[in-house]
């Protein structure tokens, strides 16, 4: 579990984050929705540690944030796996040197158990064979599942990823969007998911905070989203050709 109690963070005199409140549950996918500018991916750098909060509270677990020291900070994060949106893989390394770069900068791990956790999450994400691949040779799906792997490869209490399906066609998307749920379960992760992609909020929204100027305006999960009478959710929400369908389709059942 994560949970931010009454957040704030400036930048200067633009106040982004408002007093934000939120638990994202252990073993869901959790979903951070929002307009560009909304806040979203300053809450997501704040769980990551690329961002200080003005006050506030963040505990991951039982661990206050606010209690413990940077070099506790530091070893906490080795719990935490991060799906940036690009993929991030390192070009001049193979899938396989990817794979195993957090395990060989921390980790003491001998390099046939390194080999031996590299060939697990491949195979975890249906890239069995793939490990002296280079970047170059990948599709945007296969980047995004190797880098899926190496967020992994530490076995995380804790997933983040910032756009998963950024720049995917609709199809590969939903393999992406499949996959990130069926980890979550299987390792029981705390999974976040920082997202714009109304098919995500239906495909996997167990739980969903909605951030408008800075504040969580809507919370709730992807069933009570089609339904929800807040004016300014629903201008987000129902700019997608998929929720005017499902709406529709509701509203005539």
């Amino acid at each position: 579990m994560i949970e931010v109690k009454k957040i704030n963070k400036s930048f200067g005199n633009q106040h982004v984050l408002k007093d934000i409140s939120f638990r994202f549950i252990r073993g869901k996918t959790n979903l951070i929705i929002g307009e560009s500018g909304s806040g979203k991916t300053t809450l997501l750098k704040i769980l990551i540690g690329l961002h200080n909060y003005d006050n506030g509270t963040v505990l991951f677990g039982d661990v206050n944030l606010n209690n413990i020291s940077k070099k506790e900070q530091r070893l906490l994060r080795q719990n935490i796996g991060m799906l940036f949106q690009g993929g991030a893989l390192y070009d001049h390394m193979t899938v396989e040197e990817n794979i195993m770069f957090p395990l060989t900068m921390f980790t003491n791990k001998s390099n046939k158990e390194k080999k031996e956790r590299v060939n697990f999450c491949l195979e975890r994400v249906n890239l069995s064979g793939k490990n002296n691949l280079m970047p170059s040779e990948l599709s945007g799906g296969m980047t995004k599942r190797v880098a899926i792997a190496r967020a992994i490869s530490m076995q995380p209490k804790y997933l983040l990823c910032d756009e998963p399906n950024s720049g995917l066609d609709p199809k590969t998307a939903i393999l992406i969007d499949n996959l990130i749920h069926e980890i979550t379960e299987e390792f029981d992760m705390t999974t976040i998911v920082n997202t714009h992609d109304m098919n995500s909020v239906m495909q996997i929204g167990n739980n969903i905070a909605f951030i408008h100027n800075g504040n969580i305006w809507w919370r709730g999960n992807k069933k009570e989203i089609i339904n929800s009478k807040n004016k300014e959710l629903n201008e987000f929400v129902f700019a997608s050709d998929l929720f005017n369908l499902l709406k529709n389709k509701n509203e005539k059942s």
